[in-house]
Parts: structure tokens; C-alpha cells; sequence
């Protein structure tokens, strides 16, 4: 039987007309609640869609993100050769997974495990950081639930310690598998967790302490060695093993390559594991994390999974299943393309910048720079002034030139403070960071011309009796005396808005300075 497909004249034009946008199909709403009924051409389909984006900001000048936004042509090339294989498939893509396993190794050894030579790391490629912490404080909470069952001791109730500065995956990890947060508030000057703060909050329930490598709102690194021996004298005093988990997301492939002598890796005895991210400073696109455990007997062997019904048998520790295969392959891409130096070069010219954008920022006279000199290529920044909003204003303004640059307020103990920040990524280059200081100083001045501002006005004023009536000229245009009736002032200014100020006068002083 042959089936005809029958064109209305409308249709029929439509189909005639080369241009997308002199189609009938443009006119059309776009679906949003349900499957449209008929079909449309192929070029329709991507202009719509591809014009409806353009609307979006542009990755490249996406400051507030640590994701990779730029990659080579070639490996995006091996990313869309490789997007359409399963990667849980191991049986029918056995390359695939043996790129994964050398991604595991090569991050294991640049992380300083203690691995035996040609020993398999422990490891396991994830969807983020996010995953790759999930699965690490299930292996800290299965192994702490083993021994206190086998010790005959509750185990119902696990807790982590953690700094206020953790990123928000640490929180959902407490609330969705029921184990307690201890956080150590943050202080003024300093905005990160205290080593010895947190090992104070250690108690028998303690499943690990989370170091940040990298604070999400600072970029400052805690101080892992100081935790790791402070925490190693509890243990042999109480009889706990209390371990470490380092939340390296951004700093694991910065601090390996420009301060290689910063002991915060395996070579601490207490650190079990370690989590960093693919898709920030390990230059591939979003969608790849690994976690890495120092040895077979930190991962629980209950956790794993063992399945067949793909070919063979395949062992998997992971919260996803299906996924595809291309951020892998980049990931390999990336190490076999750049090398050690390579990745080297990136962060020293990524800290150069973050360095230069600094100096911009100081030149203005209106910042106090808060993250640190030593820790990742970030540069946070809060005003001079106290108004919380001008930080706001200022990413708002930053806006109408494309820049997205996140404005925020820090954590409970220092909320009071609203701070910006910019990420410095590779594809963050000099001219651009110029660029932005520049719209950073033009965005000030349309603050400054917007925003109501007293002016600060010095003078000198002598107090007198109401009944005495002295009246004093000016000396010169820019200061004078002036009689203060009772104990208010009253100024009114001939330019601009009209300014009220009342100064209350106490005890026997005759003059001030306002």
C-alpha cells in the first residue's frame, strides 16, 4: 500500500520559501505545556530554538561560574564523536571505560596517593563534584555505621563537620541521607573553617571532617595539615579514628601545580578521600567530577554494585547510571594534550590576571579586597562603604555590558557583609579583565550620579547662648563660623537636593568638628 501525504496550498508556499523567517511556522506560538501535533522542517526547528537562546548571557563573560565555558575545536570534535555512546556500557565501549581508568590514575597520582606501582587507583568518574561528594560521605557513613554496630554502640545518629563557607551539595548531602551538620560559624577576618574550632565539635558520632580546598565564596584554602594534626592528637586521645575528606572541587588542579609543597593531599594520613572537579580547573565542559579514596578499605565494599546484563561483569558505585561518554574523553583529552606543564602555564596565567583585576579594583579607592593572594584565581570584593545594596547595584549595572558577576551576602556571623566576586578562568584573558575594571569604574560614576549622597561638610561652630546674638562672617569662601541656636544646625544647600542635618550637643564641650 502506498501512502500519500497530502499538502494544504499553505503548506505547500511554506515548504518553497528557503528563508526560515518567511515561513507561516514563525507566526506560530511555541509549544510549552504540550507536544505540538505536526512536525516542522529541521532548519525551522534549530532558527527557533537557536534564536530563542540568544537570549541567554554569554558563558564567556559568566564570572560567577567556575565551569569551563572554552575548549579546543579539537576535542570538541572527539566530545560530539563520542556523545552518542552509553558510558555504563563497559563490555561494548571497553576504550571508554579504559580512558576512565587512566583519568582515575593519573588524578590519583596527582593527588599523591599511595599507590604501588602500576596498582588501579580506587576511583570513579561522576556526574560533578556534587555526586562525587555524595558518594564519598556514604562510604564515610557506611564504614562509621559497621564499626559502631560491630563495637555494639548506636549508630543512628552520624554527623560531618564542616565549615559555614561549604558549598550548598554538602547540605543536601546531610538532609538526604540523614546525618547532622555541624557547621563552625565564620568570624570577621577570617572566612574559612578554624581547624581548631572544628576539631573541638568532633565527637564519637563524627563520620569525617570536610576541608574545602578552595572556598566558593573566597577562594581561600583551609589550612588541611593544621586540621590533620590537630585531629590525629584527639584521635590517640580518645580512642576515635576520625577521618578527613578534602572537598577539593576547585583547588584540586590548581594547588598541584603552583604550590606543590601545600601538604593537603593523601600524603595526610587522615585524608580517606578526595573529590575535584572536571568540569572547573580541570578545563573540560560540565558534567565530569571524580572522587578518588586513598586505599580498597575506605570504599565499603556494600557499596558496590556488581551487574552482567550488559556482557560482563561490571562493578558501578555511582548515583547515575546512563550518561554520556563525551566528558570523559575530554577529561583524557585534556591530560594528554596539556600535561603537567601545560595545566602549569593555565593556572599561572589565570592567578596573573585574578592579580591584575586586583589592581584595578584598588586603584578605584572603593574596594577591600577579601580573598586571599594564596588559594584559586578568584578575586571577592566588597565596597569601602557599608551600604550592603551598593554591592547589588554594582552587579546590576555590570549587567548592561554583558558581565554577570554575582553579588551576595556571606554567611551566618559575617552576613552583615554583601561582596562580589569574579571566577578567573583560562579563557579570561588580559584584554578582557582590562575591559571589565573599565566598565567596573564607568559603572561607579552612573552609581555615584544615581545614589542620593549626603556631602561630608567640615566646619567649625562655636555654641552660644540663646540670648546672645553674634553673628560671625565667613574668612574665606570654604569654611566660617556659624551661630548654633539651641543644639541643632540647619543647612540648606544652594545646589542640588536640599539637606537637612541636626547634630546633638552633650556635656560641656563648646566645639566640635562634623
Amino acid at each position: 500500500m502506498v501512502l500519500s501525504v497530502v499538502q494544504t496550498p499553505e503548506e505547500i508556499s511554506s515548504s518553497a520559501i528557503s528563508s526560515v523567517f518567511a515561513s507561516r511556522y514563525v507566526q506560530d506560538p511555541l509549544p510549552r505545556y504540550r507536544m505540538p501535533e505536526n512536525t516542522i522542517p529541521k532548519e525551522v526547528a534549530y532558527q527557533i530554538i537557536h534564536d530563542e537562546l540568544q537570549l541567554d548571557g554569554n558563558p564567556r563573560l559568566n564570572l560567577a561560574s567556575f565551569v569551563t565555558t572554552w575548549m579546543e575545536p579539537e576535542c570538541d570534535k572527539l566530545m560530539i564523536e563520542s556523545m552518542n555512546k552509553n558510558y555504563v556500557d563497559m563490555d561494548e565501549y571497553p576504550i571508554t571505560t579504559e580512558l576512565q581508568n587512566r583519568c582515575v590514575n593519573i588524578i590519583a597520582n596527582l593527588l599523591n596517593a599511595p599507590l604501588a606501582s602500576n596498582k588501579q587507583a580506587i576511583g570513579v568518574g561522576t556526574v560533578g563534584s556534587s555526586e562525587a561528594i555524595m558518594l564519598a560521605g556514604l562510604a564515610f557513613k557506611k564504614k562509621w555505621q559497621n564499626k559502631r554496630k560491630a563495637e555494639g554502640k548506636p549508630f543512628d545518629k552520624p554527623n560531618i563537620v564542616t565549615g559555614a563557607n561549604v558549598q550548598v551539595c554538602w547540605e543536601k548531602f546531610a538532609r538526604y541521607f540523614e546525618v547532622e551538620l555541624k557547621e563552625v560559624k565564620l568570624s570577621e577576618g577570617y572566612y574559612v573553617m578554624d581547624p581548631k574550632k572544628a576539631v573541638e565539635m568532633v565527637d564519637e558520632n563524627t563520620i569525617c571532617v570536610a576541608a574545602i580546598l578552595g572556598s566558593t565564596l573566597t577562594g581561600e584554602f583551609e589550612d588541611v595539615k593544621l586540621l590533620n594534626d590537630l585531629l590525629a592528637e584527639k584521635n590517640k586521645r580518645t580512642g576515635w579514628d576520625t577521618p578527613i575528606h578534602v572537598d577539593a572541587a576547585s583547588g584540586g588542579f590548581v594547588a598541584p601545580f603552583i604550590y606543590p609543597e601545600l601538604e593537603w593531599d593523601f600524603r595526610l594520613p587522615l585524608v580517606k578521600s578526595i573529590n575535584v572537579s572536571g568540569h572547573k580547573y580541570g578545563l573540560v565542559y560540565a558534567g565530569i567530577g571524580w572522587v578518588i579514596w586513598r586505599s580498597n578499605e575506605d570504599l565499603p565494599e556494600e557499596l558496590v554494585f556488581h551487574i552482567n546484563y550488559l556482557g560482563t561483569d561490571q562493578p558501578t558505585f555511582t548515583l547515575n547510571f546512563s550518561k554520556g561518554s563525551s566528558q570523559i574523553v575530554a577529561q583524557y583529552y585534556q591530560f594528554l594534550r596539556m600535561g603537567f606543564e601545560g595545566y602549569k602555564r593555565v593556572i599561572r596565567n589565570c592567578m596573573e590576571n585574578a592579580k591584575l583585576l586586583v589592581d584595578g579594583l584598588k586603584q578605584t579607592g572603593r574596594f577591600d579586597i577579601i580573598s586571599k593572594e594564596r588559594g584559586l584565581p578568584l578575586v571577592a570584593f566588597g565596597f569601602k562603604d557599608t551600604n550592603k545594596s551598593l554591592a547589588f547595584e554594582l552587579s546590576k549595572a555590570l549587567r548592561h555590558h554583558g558581565w554577570i558577576v554575582p553579588a551576595y551576602t556571606m554567611p551566618a556571623n559575617v552576613e552583615h557583609m554583601a561582596v562580589l566576586r569574579v571566577v578567573v578562568r583560562e579563557d579570561l584573558g588580559r584584554q578582557l579583565v582590562e575591559k571589565l575594571v573599565s566598565h567596573i569604574n564607568g559603572a561607579l560614576l552612573e552609581l555615584d550620579e544615581t545614589t542620593d549622597i549626603v556631602p561630608k561638610i567640615s566646619f567649625t561652630v562655636e555654641v552660644k547662648s540663646s540670648d546672645e546674638d553674634q553673628h560671625h562672617e565667613s574668612r574665606h569662601d570654604h569654611e566660617g563660623s556659624l551661630h548654633l541656636p539651641t543644639t541643632s544646625i540647619h543647612w540648606k544647600q544652594d545646589k542640588h537636593d536640599r539637606i537637612q542635618k541636626k547634630v546633638h550637643i552633650s556635656g560641656g564641650k563648646t566645639k566640635g568638628v562634623c
